[in-house]
């Protein structure tokens, strides 16, 4: 068994394995972008799991609803970078895309409502409602449903990453 190398934060490294990057103009002109990536960045990453069909949709799925989040963002210019590195039975999606002020919070606001201790309440009263999620639903979403883990970090620029990490392979349900 081989040793686990750890980045300078003291967390395990995480290899990358694919990144696609766009201009945001052009993945908000269509809707259909957000199925479109996920779709093709799950297959690419399932090939070597050791149920590659559920991986792939589980993390298109999971992929998919996070896109759908940034693709709700107000700010016109700049680039949507997702990339995609593994560690173990973990995946790490890094999603940076341009935002304004108010955006920036919003997710910082909502990244830290899904690690309260409260998550799980408020997921569940939400989607017992008849509204349409809303994007801080989607997040908690990612927590209950899929067990990620998620933070934010800061981007060069008008831009934030939005970092998700995905333990699919050992998701029991």
């Amino acid at each position: 068994m081989g040793a686990v190398h750890h980045n300078v934060a003291g967390e395990p490294a995480f290899a990358a394995m694919i990144q696609v990057d766009m201009e945001i103009n052009t993945f908000v002109s269509e809707w259909r972008h957000c199925d479109y990536v996920s779709t093709y960045m799950a297959r690419m990453v399932s090939q070597n799991r050791s149920d590659s069909v559920r991986h792939s949709n589980l993390f298109s799925s999971a992929f998919n609803e996070l896109l759908e989040v940034a693709f709700r963002t107000r700010h016109a210019d700049g680039e949507l970078a997702c990339r995609v590195s593994r560690h173990g039975a973990t995946d790490r999606i890094e999603l940076t895309l341009p935002c304004v002020a108010e955006e920036r919070q919003f997710y910082e606001e909502a990244v830290s409502q899904v690690a309260g201790s409260e998550a799980g309440e408020r997921y569940l009263s939400s989607v017992s409602g008849d509204l349409a999620p809303s994007r801080e639903v989607v997040l908690l979403e990612l927590a209950i449903d899929y067990n990620a883990t998620l933070r934010v970090e800061e981007a060069d620029g008008d831009a934030i990453k939005i970092v998700v990490d995905l333990p699919l392979e050992d998701l029991q349900n």
